[in-house]
């Protein structure tokens, strides 16, 4: 596929996703100019014989059968690990970085201040996020923070949250980029989150995605010495120099 780079910047988070399926061209004036590939995952295969893809790796490769949602659900008891089940693979959760934990962390803050004493209520990981596209497609996620306003409405007898985020945060790395921008986005939009920020904290950027209808409608990219302003929150807005204050 071939694309303008006007086009590309206009709707950069539809030709990521698109990026997961074939090679996108990028043009100017006619001529090519760049690549838009996806990048690459390692898979190695467990003891059970389920195949973990795993995020801190460099290479992609998957070429073993994917694991069910059972064979998950036995790998997440055995083992004292971190995993997420996304269309059929499972991701091991490496140990977070220090610039993602303080970004994390003053996000959380803000977010803490901002819904106080109000109906929705912030939440951080580990916390397990079961997300269906059909009634038999079960992913199970761990986004870095998000903001339930259905808390008590879907927990279950064991205490487990059972619903829809309406909003989710994933801080970035060169490793987990893919999956975040591609696999995850594409996830949070289809199954009913309403807001989905990325957190990069390599260029210092946050990209907020705003959905109706199972469909990007609007995504803003604030930078240094800019204030992140969310689309379904007004009273939500975070300086972008707190959170990457290092």
């Amino acid at each position: 596929m071939k694309v303008n780079s006007t086009e590309l910047q206009n709707n950069f988070g539809k030709y990521l996703m698109l990026a997961g399926q074939e090679e996108i061209i990028i043009t100017r004036n006619g001529t090519e100019i760049a690549k838009l590939t996806a990048m690459k995952e390692a898979t190695v295969t467990n003891i059970d014989g389920t195949n973990t893809v795993h995020e801190n790796a460099s290479d992609y490769g998957y070429g073993g059968k994917k694991a069910t949602y059972e064979e998950f659900l036995q790998l997440q008891q055995k083992s004292e690990e971190r995993y997420e089940y996304i269309d059929g693979e499972i991701y091991w959760l490496a140990s977070p970085r220090t610039a993602h934990q303080i970004a994390i962390t003053e996000l959380l803050v803000i977010f803490y201040n901002t819904f106080q004493g109000k109906d929705c209520t912030p939440m951080v990981a580990p916390y397990d996020i079961e997300l269906r596209r059909t009634p038999e497609n079960i992913n199970i996620v761990q986004p870095d923070l998000m903001i339930i306003c259905d808390l008590e409405d879907h927990l279950n007898e064991n205490d487990y949250y059972k619903g829809v985020p309406k909003l989710v945060v994933e801080v970035l790395s060169k490793s987990t980029q893919r999956k975040d921008l591609i696999k995850k986005l594409d996830l949070y939009m289809s199954c009913g989150v309403n807001e989905y920020w990325t957190v990069n904290p390599d260029n210092q950027e946050v990209t907020i995605y705003h959905f109706e209808d199972k469909n990007i409608s609007h995504y803003t990219t604030f930078k240094k010495s800019e204030t992140a302003q969310s689309f379904i929150f007004e009273e939500l807005r975070a300086e972008i120099d707190r959170v990457f204050r290092l």
